[in-house]
């Protein structure tokens, strides 16, 4: 009888120990900063915000160019011009850098824009493709892996190589 109770007690901790295990192994970690940094999508989006920043960074050199331009004929022009026509070219300048401030907050504004409406869909597709290969793997839990993003210790299963695959890169 005390060896049946022994062997009984050995049997609950062998089970116990292996549903531990099998708890242990329904983690997994993936590094998403990594992984929808190499999406061809990111890639891609990436480029858009560059030509567009571009696009906006030549505007504004035009505008500064044209400012610049405009304080140099002003000054020259200043002392064989009249007060009037001095505080009328003053008010036109100080419209100018009003102007130059104006776009570069609009510009900063689209740019932001334009990069939430890119990325979104993007890490929403990431995101899906990591349930779907979680849950075909029967994990329960997915970390971020990605560093400083909290996992001290990522030994477990690691979801990158599956993920690409499922997003078909």
């Amino acid at each position: 009888m005390k060896q049946f109770k022994t062997l009984l007690v050995a049997v609950v901790l062998f089970v116990g120990a292996t549903s531990f295990v099998n708890a242990q192994s329904k983690v997994a970690h993936i590094d998403t900063q990594k992984l929808i940094s190499e999406m061809p999508e990111m890639i891609a989006a990436k480029k858009q915000l560059e030509q567009v920043s571009k696009t906006f960074q030549a505007d504004m050199k035009s505008l500064m160019d044209s400012y610049q331009a405009k304080i140099k004929q002003y000054q020259a022009e200043a002392e064989t011009v009249t007060a009037t026509m001095n505080e009328t070219r003053q008010k036109e300048v100080v419209g100018m850098e009003n102007n130059i401030r104006e776009f570069q907050v609009n510009a900063d504004k689209q740019l932001q824009q334009k990069q939430i409406d890119l990325i979104k869909p993007i890490q929403e597709k990431a995101r899906t493709a990591i349930q779907k290969v979680a849950r075909a793997k029967g994990i329960q839990y997915v970390l971020d892996a990605t560093a400083g993003g909290g996992v001290l210790l990522a030994d477990g299963t690691d979801l990158y190589a599956d993920v690409k695959k499922e997003l078909g890169f």
